[in-house]
Protein backbone atom coordinates (compact mmCIF):
# COMPACT_ATOMS: atom_id res chain seq x y z
CA UNK A 1 0.00 0.00 0.00
CA UNK A 2 1.03 3.27 -1.38
CA UNK A 3 1.98 6.12 1.68
CA UNK A 4 -0.46 9.10 1.39
CA UNK A 5 1.57 12.25 0.59
CA UNK A 6 1.16 15.02 3.27
CA UNK A 7 -0.36 18.06 1.39
CA UNK A 8 0.15 21.85 2.43
CA UNK A 9 -2.12 22.92 0.43
CA UNK A 10 -5.18 21.73 1.95
CA UNK A 11 -5.58 23.47 4.92
CA UNK A 12 -8.61 22.94 7.30
CA UNK A 13 -11.85 24.89 7.42
CA UNK A 14 -12.35 27.45 10.11
CA UNK A 15 -15.30 29.41 11.15
CA UNK A 16 -14.95 33.38 8.91
CA UNK A 17 -14.32 34.86 12.23
CA UNK A 18 -10.72 33.04 13.08
CA UNK A 19 -9.89 32.75 9.13
CA UNK A 20 -6.28 32.16 9.11
CA UNK A 21 -5.87 30.77 12.40
CA UNK A 22 -2.85 28.22 12.10
CA UNK A 23 -1.92 25.54 15.41
CA UNK A 24 1.19 23.66 15.67
CA UNK A 25 2.43 21.48 17.99
CA UNK A 26 6.20 21.73 18.86
CA UNK A 27 9.01 18.96 19.80
CA UNK A 28 7.97 19.43 23.07
CA UNK A 29 4.44 18.95 22.88
CA UNK A 30 3.39 22.20 23.33
CA UNK A 31 0.74 23.94 21.21
CA UNK A 32 1.67 26.81 19.22
CA UNK A 33 -1.21 29.65 17.32
CA UNK A 34 -0.33 32.40 15.10
CA UNK A 35 -4.09 33.76 17.14
CA UNK A 36 -3.96 35.21 20.23
CA UNK A 37 -4.98 33.05 22.83
CA UNK A 38 -7.68 35.40 24.15
CA UNK A 39 -8.96 35.92 21.32
CA UNK A 40 -9.36 32.11 20.94
CA UNK A 41 -11.08 31.98 23.96
CA UNK A 42 -13.74 34.60 23.90
CA UNK A 43 -14.80 33.32 20.28
CA UNK A 44 -14.84 29.51 22.02
CA UNK A 45 -17.36 31.30 25.44
CA UNK A 46 -19.20 32.91 22.79
CA UNK A 47 -19.94 29.63 20.09
CA UNK A 48 -19.58 26.79 22.34
CA UNK A 49 -22.02 25.54 25.23
CA UNK A 50 -20.22 24.39 28.09
CA UNK A 51 -21.82 21.57 29.27
CA UNK A 52 -20.35 21.21 32.64
CA UNK A 53 -21.71 24.91 33.29
CA UNK A 54 -25.41 25.04 32.14
CA UNK A 55 -26.98 24.92 35.72
CA UNK A 56 -24.44 27.38 37.43
CA UNK A 57 -26.64 29.97 39.30
CA UNK A 58 -23.38 32.12 39.00
CA UNK A 59 -22.85 32.29 35.51
CA UNK A 60 -22.94 35.39 33.64
CA UNK A 61 -26.39 35.21 31.36
CA UNK A 62 -25.88 36.56 27.72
Amino acid sequence: MAKKKENSENKPKVHPELDGLELTVNTFGEITANYDIDKINEFLNRKVDDKKLRNRKDKKSS
